[in-house]
């Protein structure tokens, strides 16, 4: 037996690799599992970009290795994207790189910055892949802790009371996942004037500004925020392209120029059609946002009344792809309370641990999820 890296003692497997698994076995064994854990668009992409890919495939270059920068015309698409809907001026020669899904940019950026020992403040709760990476890359996890009484927005004065001298990043989520939550340009500011005081490099992780939110802020619409700050972005979740792995970075020359020294390395470029249909989907109009957030109103409308079916309390003014609901009162274990749903009412949802110990006594649904499968769930959620 070869013996395991010591970097694959400090993490487990995904948590929904190994819980989807359980769902799927007990559909196949003829369960009626209603799945609202994971937020996997079910909505079909653009007609136009679906076109746009497919036209692509008799290109001369199709099929060839591309530049590990993207196609220049997707840098382009990706710039004034940025400077339609966020005011940010960047430039697509070297401000810009495309990726693969932005779980990538996450590994892509630890890799580039962090050595072993450097530390790494991490929202608590948070989206698990920066606490996971941050271990595979032998840098040390610092969980700042978000609370819904400060609306799930760190409290940099208890920050800067820490001793801070051995961190190196500090990753935000805004819109928040799980909770919804968002932030406004003046708390932008405070936090770049907080990574700047405290010379640490302020990652933005910002997939979900166009579900269910009219108010789309950057982190680096902040004025000067280029040198201390980069964001990251995603198709998956705006433009239903999840299973297309297409995201973006956007940050300095000098930063970019770090990243690409670890992507260059680790892949042969994004397959040409899918850099062709990201460019279209870019291209689209606000009208695409808005009919796709009809569909999402409707949804959110009815997984509130599931979750007040099972007495669980919410944020109405939460945005964002998921339902971030508080247990009922006396329920202490959110991974228990999901466990007896899915056996007694077959419907799977995620518990609020998964993503970390600020997010026990809460459980989160997904929209991700046809309104008649919900209407059912509600039903099963009555008897």
């Amino acid at each position: 037996m070869i013996e395991q890296a010591n970097r694959l003692n400090t993490v487990e497997e995904y948590y929904f690799s190994k819980k989807l698994r359980e769902v799927s076995e007990l559909i196949s064994s003829g369960e009626n599992i209603i799945n609202m854990g994971i937020g996997s668009p079910d909505l079909f992409p653009s007609k136009k970009v679906i076109e746009a890919l497919s036209l692509s495939l008799n290109d001369q270059f199709a099929h060839k290795y591309q530049s590990y920068q993207g196609l220049k015309e997707l840098r382009k698409a990706i710039s004034d994207f940025y400077f339609r809907f966020f005011k940010v001026d960047c430039n697509p020669d070297n401000e810009v790189l495309p990726l693969m899904g932005s779980k990538e940019g996450i590994m892509h950026i630890s890799l580039a910055f962090l050595n072993a020992g450097d530390e790494v403040l991490i929202p608590n709760p948070g989206y698990p892949t920066y606490l996971s990476v941050t271990k595979l890359v032998e840098a040390k996890p610092i969980f700042y802790n978000l609370s819904k009484k400060n609306n799930w927005f760190p409290d940099l004065k208890k920050l800067e009371n820490q001793d801070l001298s051995k961190v190196k990043i500090m990753w935000i989520n805004y819109p928040h996942m799980p909770t919804g939550a968002s932030a406004s340009l003046q708390q932008f500011e405070e936090l770049i004037v907080f990574a700047k005081k405290n010379k640490i490099l302020l990652i933005n992780d910002n997939p979900y500004s166009f579900i269910l939110n009219n108010d789309f802020v950057s982190l680096l619409s902040v004025n000067d925020s280029m040198e201390f700050a980069m964001e990251l972005n995603s198709l998956s979740k705006s433009f239903n392209l999840s299973g297309w792995r297409v995201g973006m970075l956007i940050g300095s020359k000098d930063n970019i120029s770090k990243v690409l020294k670890v992507k260059s390395n680790m892949d042969s470029g994004m397959f040409y059609g899918i850099q062709k249909g990201a460019i279209k989907a870019l291209s689209l109009k606000e009208t695409w946002f808005k009919s796709l957030n009809l569909k999402y109103v409707k949804r959110r409308e009815l997984i509130w009344e599931l979750a007040s079916s099972i007495e669980c309390e919410f944020d109405r003014s939460s945005k964002g792809l998921f339902v971030w609901a508080k247990l009922p009162v006396g329920i202490k274990s959110s991974e228990k309370f999901i466990d007896q749903i899915l056996k007694e009412k077959k419907i799977f949802i995620a518990p609020g641990t998964i993503f970390g110990s600020k997010g026990e006594g809460y459980i989160r649904f997904s929209l991700c999820i046809e309104e008649d499968k919900i209407i059912e769930a509600i039903k099963r959620c009555k008897k």
